[in-house]
């Protein structure tokens, strides 16, 4: 009798389990921008960019920024003219608080490896590695759109949502970060590939890879780039691509041949907001 009450009590227990879950998910469901994705946001955007925004100091810290005082400001002029466009699309959307907290930063880091990346936040770095390859402004746009579209989708949050109900069944992050210190931090390196690990990318899912390239786009668009630079670009990363080992920044992201078509098929929807700068 003892065993059969307590099986209902599990059961009850269960039940009560997966329908808080359920609740938990449903009340942190948000659209991303452009596309309209539902995606799973247990996270405020607050404390993640103050996680965020100390690891990016450490990583400053341990990495030497570029002397190149011209290619450094290619990599500002660029970064900053896809901030504007973003901000201003964001703007007539009335979405200008996705952006709270917001302080973009553009740097160009001393290191060989074809690569670049965002953070929650704004903050962006560019290595020198990739300008071998992105040899105009319009090449650098098609990677720095693609990696803000990244943050601006917030693709890390919902990676570190996703982790937080797998690993330690949906509890709040601030809770998770005072009583599993250790597990939040592995949550939240994997979902950003933050502090020691920044630059070596873990793989986002094809479906973020996807959504970045076509967000990021329509944010070179926005900014004056042709959008169509996109193909030629990867078509080179493609050709620079012939060693045993894949380019970092490849080593994440969809099969050149795959990429080159999607964006391909994506061009005509971003060409509406191309409009060349005079």
């Amino acid at each position: 009798m003892v065993e059969f009450f307590r099986e209902i009590l599990m059961t009850r227990i269960l039940r009560m389990s997966i329908l808080c879950l359920f609740i938990l998910v449903f009340a942190g469901c948000s659209d991303v921008v452009l596309t309209g994705r539902k995606q799973l946001r247990l996270v405020p955007a607050s404390t993640v960019q103050s996680m965020a925004l100390t690891d990016y100091k450490q990583f400053l810290s341990e990495n030497k920024l570029s002397t190149d005082a011209a290619m450094t400001a290619r990599v500002r002029t660029v970064g900053q003219k896809i901030q504007k466009a973003v901000e201003t699309y964001m703007a007539s959307q009335n979405l200008s608080d996705r952006l709270t907290g917001y302080q973009w930063e553009f740097n160009l880091v001393e290191s060989k490896e074809v690569n670049a990346w965002c953070m929650p936040g704004g903050k962006v770095v560019v290595y020198t590695g990739l300008l071998t390859v992105a040899t105009t402004e319009a090449d650098l746009a098609v990677v720095l759109g693609h990696e803000i579209a990244h943050a601006i989708a917030d693709h890390g949050g919902e990676r570190l949502s996703q982790g937080l109900i797998v690993q330690l069944g949906g509890m709040g992050l601030d809770y998770a970060i005072k009583n599993k210190p250790e597990t939040t931090k592995q949550l939240f390196t994997q979902a950003y590939a933050t502090g020691s690990s920044v630059g070596v990318l873990l793989p986002y899912s094809r479906l973020h890879e996807n959504e970045a390239d076509h967000l990021g786009l329509i944010f070179m668009a926005m900014a004056g780039y042709d959008p169509q630079t996109a193909v030629g670009f990867w078509k080179k990363m493609s050709a620079a691509n012939t060693g045993a080992k894949p380019l970092e920044i490849l080593s994440t992201h969809p099969a050149d041949a795959t990429r080159i078509k999607n964006i391909s098929a994506e061009l005509p929807e971003a060409m509406k907001y191309y409009k060349p700068v005079k």
